[in-house]
């Protein structure tokens, strides 16, 4: 019976001897499987460390090397950081002393604070939001903020965060500006209007002595040697002149833009009509090489243009067969037309002067030089250039541009 007892126990102890080795081997295999666990956890929780440091610093660049305010708040618009513009633009430093930003908006601009605060709140961000602040020293700025909610891992708001921009001088220009255009406004309105007066008192003493010249004529018929009656000629071309030239003097100072008379204008018809208007000698030939464009103007602002620089070349060509080309190329954002003639040529040396007020090239009977100045006014109010080539003698182009 104890040896019975006895084999019992010892075979009870093998099985348990073994139970062991196998739980000792399947632990020591567990054992290493969590220890390569841990070393890739380690391995990973340095990368992560390494990138989140690689993060925060660029972060800290980023707040630190921005140009414009940056500030963060807590809800209640007490700043927890601010960068060096902001410190600059407000005068305070958050390291030194409690700052609300509230506090700091102009009593004026309170309640428009309040619903923008509350747009920011309900929509998470706002932009494009102006106001005027107080800074330290009591300085007054208009400032453009773009502003959002900071969100924690819930989605629940737990600061604000802006970019704040000092648009004060910005703003004065615009108001200087506006303030220079309407007085500009004023002032063209006034010399157009002076023009109109001088240009009338001046045309009424013209015409009486045109016609006191007539009647000195008429009255002593047989009675002026021929340098009297030359002289009486010269009389009357100049007061020709005059008056031609108070005429260009007020057609000048009224060209400017109307709007509200803006459309859409053929040019083919344009320069069609005007050669029902112009004298066009029979030896001069005017051809238009390619179809020209539609562009959006004032229809009579590009007549004046195309009868002037037409006029030009018709007026002053000495060519027993006189040609005047047309011409025109189409670019990305304008057209580019050509106006070439086969005249008497400019010298170079005039190039830069002929679109002055007052300067004329040739002593022409009806020339004033004021002509081309109203084409360069007409250019220059559509944003347009203009310039010339031109070989002295054969003739001449111009080149000009009309933006699209």
């Amino acid at each position: 019976m104890n040896q019975q007892l006895e084999g019992i126990l010892l075979r009870a102890l093998k099985r348990e001897k073994g139970a062991r080795k196998a739980a000792e081997k399947i632990l020591e295999g567990k054992s290493t499987e969590f220890y390569d666990l841990t070393q890739k956890l380690k391995k990973s929780n340095f990368k992560l460390e390494k990138l989140i440091a690689e993060k925060s610093s660029e972060l800290r660049g980023v707040f630190e090397n921005i140009v414009d305010a940056y500030v963060v708040m807590d809800l209640r618009g007490n700043v927890i950081k601010m960068n060096e513009p902001a410190t600059s633009l407000l005068g305070y430093d958050n390291n030194q002393e409690n700052i609300n930003l509230f506090t700091l908006v102009d009593v004026s601009e309170v309640e428009k604070v309040k619903k923008s605060y509350s747009k920011l709140i309900n929509n998470g961000s706002i932009t494009n939001f102006q106001v005027k602040i107080n800074t330290k020293s009591n300085d007054q700025k208009l400032v453009h903020i773009n502003a959002s909610i900071i969100y924690d891992e819930n989605h629940k708001a737990i600061a604000a965060q802006g970019i704040v921009r000092d648009i004060t001088e910005i703003k004065n220009l615009e108001l200087q500006k506006e303030k220079l255009l309407l007085k500009l406004g004023k002032s063209n309105d006034e010399l157009q209007e002076y023009a109109h007066i001088v240009s009338h008192d001046l045309k009424s003493p013209l015409s009486s002595i045109y016609a006191l010249v007539s009647w000195l004529k008429e009255d002593n018929i047989g009675k002026f040697d021929k340098n009297s009656l030359q002289n009486f000629g010269h009389i009357e071309s100049t007061l020709e002149k005059m008056e031609l030239l108070i005429s260009d003097v007020l057609l000048y100072s009224s060209v400017s833009l109307d709007e509200s008379k803006k459309l859409n204008v053929d040019l083919n018809i344009v320069i069609e009509d005007l050669k029902k208007i112009i004298f066009i000698p029979s030896h001069i030939k005017i051809n238009v090489k390619n179809k020209l464009p539609v562009v959006f103007g004032e229809r009579t602002k590009f007549q004046q243009l195309f009868q002037n620089l037409i006029g030009n070349a018709i007026k002053f060509n000495n060519k027993k067969n006189g040609l005047i080309e047309i011409d025109v190329s189409e670019k990305k954002s304008f057209y580019q037309f050509s106006i070439k003639d086969n005249g008497v040529g400019i010298e170079k040396k005039y190039h830069d002067k002929i679109f002055k007020i007052f300067h004329s090239l040739n002593d022409h009977k009806d020339s004033t030089g004021i002509g081309l100045s109203i084409v360069k006014k007409i250019i220059d109010l559509y944003n347009g250039n203009i310039w010339i080539e031109s070989d002295y003698g054969k003739g001449t182009t111009f080149h000009f541009t009309l933006k699209k």
